[in-house]
């Protein structure tokens, strides 16, 4: 898997490209946490869960099925005062499901693990994408700290989080060019 900070801070970068300036904060913190979340089924383990099984590393939690149901868990946060399934609502849900499904895409395309239940919960099976040029990260805080771990965050950051933060960079500055020409 790229690192649980890797799927945060690139649909954290993609909410704040696309987010109305009075959404972003929440939106932001709803993306980090749809596209974080699913790595949270490690804690598994502590409980007899093997990797391979339904609700093990990488199964349901990872699925597009179970993204789609946590985006529309976070909707009634995050468009407070929209009506339910307005035009705003189904917006703010498309994103949303789009970064949490980006979680399983990911990780599909990691050089390591058992892949992923893409199909959960309709099929356990596991998968992966024909190219996979991201290396898996290790399961654990104390793993991740350690040489391998480190070695994933550097090339996370050289290879996803500067090019994000440069297209970010670039909306920023395409903003603020589009508001200074804005008529008054």
């Amino acid at each position: 898997m790229p690192t649980v900070f890797t799927h945060a801070i690139l649909a954290g970068a993609v909410a704040v490209a696309l987010a109305e300036r009075s959404v972003r904060p929440r939106l932001v913190a709803a993306a980090a946490l749809v596209s974080a979340l699913p790595d949270a089924d490690v804690i598994g383990f502590r409980f007899g869960v093997n990797y391979g099984d339904f609700l093990g590393h990488r199964g349901f939690c990872h699925s597009p099925f179970f993204g789609l149901v946590l985006a529309f868990v976070c909707m009634p946060w995050l468009v407070r005062g929209h009506g339910l399934f307005s035009r705003k609502w189904w917006g703010g849900w498309a994103l949303l499901a789009v970064l949490s499904l980006s979680h399983g895409f990911l990780d599909a395309l990691t050089d390591g693990g058992l892949g992923i239940a893409l199909l959960a919960p309709f099929d356990n099976s596991r998968y992966f994408l024909p190219w996979r040029p991201i290396p898996v990260a290790p399961i654990g805080v104390l793993a991740g700290l350690g040489p391998w771990g480190l070695d994933v965050i550097f090339w996370e950051v050289k290879h996803l989080w500067l090019p994000v933060l440069a297209v970010l960079a670039a909306v920023a500055f395409l903003r603020r060019a589009r508001a200074r020409h804005a008529p008054r």
